[in-house]
């Protein structure tokens, strides 16, 4: 029998401490090497046999390339969640060469947990999804710095006009100042505004492509998320991109776990002390879900953009998408009924709507393998 030995890695981009721990018990650091693929091969090949190696290190800025990388050297390799890692409450000492050396620890006694790694396809869109979020937050940005600089200058529109629709941006345009500095400031912050819209129009048009590339798989789960209220083309796609398959999760509560909506709680003998959300897990996820809850506070209806999503989808999905109305809608009002504030109720409508997430993308995944099979 193969005597496996535990691998840590503390990985920055240039460089990779590296500890093992041996079976017999004995933990020990091997030192810093570089962050290059060749270094990497050497180093594993002198400690042995790939299939006699089990490595693990954080996930973290340098991603999934050193996954990639041994795995394809025949190695198991697991990324682990940085939160989860034990920690002594008396250790004060941190370095490269000590974290190694509790992760192989750690890893021997199986007090790690691993965190999905997406496959090249998921990895892709995630990538191209998260660009239009960041483009999102620099047009938040720009957005308020040119409406506070009007604002600090008393410049406002006379009629009553919603913000950054085309009247208003019509009227920003036709704003001037005396001053050559003030009115070069303006130019400035509207060309912002305007760069902004660009980028995420050009983003958005770059996801629809990438989406009719994807595999057919994960365009069925697109398309079947979109049964739900709420949930249109984007969110579904961010959905998608950031938690994968969701039949890998064997339960809803699991997903509910992975997006960090899970209560809080401090019990301890006959006290119980449950508190707000725990906020660790995916914040991507956590964001979508809880923006796409608010459109539960309306009575159930199939309005005509919720039809045309669900015109070629399964009846068990729309069956699915109705149910989550019915529910979720009689629970936002029962909620506010009891005095909770309605964001503390959207976000527990945010966690209930994930569980139909999850039902409905099994169903869309089970339906996709049966005709992949019969064909």
């Amino acid at each position: 029998m193969t005597k496996l030995r535990f691998i840590g890695l503390d990985v920055h981009s240039d460089t990779i401490a590296v500890a093992v721990a041996e079976p017999d018990g004995e933990v020990r650091s091997l030192g810093i090497i570089p962050n290059r693929a060749e270094s990497v091969r050497k180093v594993m090949k002198k400690l042995g046999s790939a299939e006699s190696l089990r490595v693990c290190y954080e996930a973290g800025p340098t991603g999934y390339v050193l996954y990639w990388q041994l795995t394809g050297l025949g190695i198991a390799c697991e990324v682990v969640a940085p939160t989860l890692i034990p920690m002594m409450a008396g250790d004060r000492v941190k370095t490269d060469r000590r974290d190694a050396t509790k992760l192989a620890r750690c890893y021997r006694a199986g007090d790690l947990t691993a965190v999905w790694v997406p496959d090249a396809a998921h990895e892709a869109l995630r990538d191209l999804v998260r660009a239009r979020e960041a483009a999102k937050k620099d047009q938040l940005r720009a957005r308020n710095r040119l409406s506070k600089f009007l604002l600090r200058h008393g410049r406002r529109p006379t009629d009553k006009m919603t913000p950054w629709s085309d009247r208003h941006m019509r009227w920003l345009r036709q704003v001037h100042f005396e001053q050559f500095a003030q009115e070069a400031t303006r130019l400035d912050y509207l060309h912002e505004v305007d760069h902004a819209a660009d980028r995420i129009t050009r983003l958005e048009r770059a996801i629809d492509a990438a989406v009719q590339t994807a595999p057919t798989k994960m365009r069925a789960v697109i398309d079947a998320l979109q049964a739900l209220r709420g949930i249109a083309r984007m969110t579904a796609v961010t959905l998608v991109a950031e938690v994968g398959e969701l039949s890998r999760f064997a339960r809803a509560p699991q997903v509910m776990g992975y997006s960090g909506l899970g209560a809080r709680e401090h019990s301890s003998g006959a006290h119980i002390r449950r508190g707000g959300i725990t906020k660790t897990g995916n914040a991507h996820v956590r964001r979508v879900v809880i923006e796409a809850a608010w459109a539960y506070r309306h009575r159930p209806a199939i309005g005509a953009p919720l039809r045309k999503r669900q015109a070629t989808l399964s009846e068990a999905v729309k069956a699915i998408g109705w149910k989550a109305q019915l529910r979720l809608h009689a629970r936002y009002h029962r909620l506010l009924g009891r005095g909770k504030c309605p964001q503390h109720v959207t976000t527990a409508i945010g966690r209930e709507l994930l569980g139909f997430i999850w039902a409905i993308g099994v169903t869309a995944e089970r339906d996709h393998d049966a005709r992949a099979h019969a064909a």
